[in-house]
């Protein structure tokens, strides 16, 4: 792999963590039907981030894997298992901060009896975000799991970013095995934030190498 892909990857890596951050950041805090009729342009702005950062997390992993080794099973592995994490960040952002706001918008003066229809529709909106966030998450974690390990098993990126990732990954286990709760907005966060600081790290240790390598 030639050095210039590698680091417009590692590049693409820190764009993508960047704009999930922005997401994190924007993200409103949720409220009632009102409120979230009253705030639908922070929503449709915060989740339009997080659709950005799909593309360039894509390219960037795609550039994580092929540094780390194409023939290399877990690597591989890795980048399917993001790929289909990256699916699901399109659907919840899609639902949740498109297709919800632009829905809500026809109903500002809505009578209270209809009101208690749209309510139901919110909430199922609400359910099926969050099955898309327990895919992501599960494949976050598990992708992370997987590069970290092949970073160990290969030393193509530096020792302390596999260590790193194991870390995150065995942390992040202990608290889904007692019960913590990652779906909430929260919990979220604190996801997304260990996950980018992994992602951050990777994206600049390899706009830093100055190894050729092809495959």
């Amino acid at each position: 792999m030639s050095h210039r892909f590698e680091k417009n990857a590692g590049i693409a890596l820190l764009a993508g963590s960047f704009l999930m951050i922005a997401t994190m950041i924007l993200h409103p805090a949720g409220g009632d039907l009102k409120h979230l009729i009253k705030i639908q342009k922070i929503i449709i702005v915060s989740h339009s981030l997080a659709l950005l950062s799909i593309p360039f997390s894509f390219v960037g992993f795609l550039g994580l894997t092929r540094r780390l080794g194409t023939e290399h099973f877990l690597s591989l592995t890795a980048f399917s298992v993001m790929s289909f994490g990256l699916v699901a960040a399109l659907g919840a952002a899609a639902t949740n901060g498109l297709a919800l706001p632009f829905f809500l918008q026809d109903y500002q003066e809505a009578s209270p009896e209809t009101l208690a229809t749209v309510k139901i529709m919110v909430r199922y909106n609400f359910a099926l975000n969050h099955a898309f966030d327990y895919i992501l998450l599960g494949a976050m974690w598990l992708a992370i799991l997987f590069w970290s390990v092949t970073a160990l098993l290969t030393s193509k990126l530096h020792q302390a970013i596999g260590y790193l990732g194991l870390s995150l990954t065995l942390v992040a286990g202990i608290l889904i095995t007692a019960g913590y709760d990652f779906v909430s907005l929260q919990g979220f966060r604190l996801f997304v934030l260990g996950s980018v600081v992994w992602i951050a790290l990777v994206g600049v240790a390899m706009i830093r190498s100055r190894t050729v390598r092809k495959e």
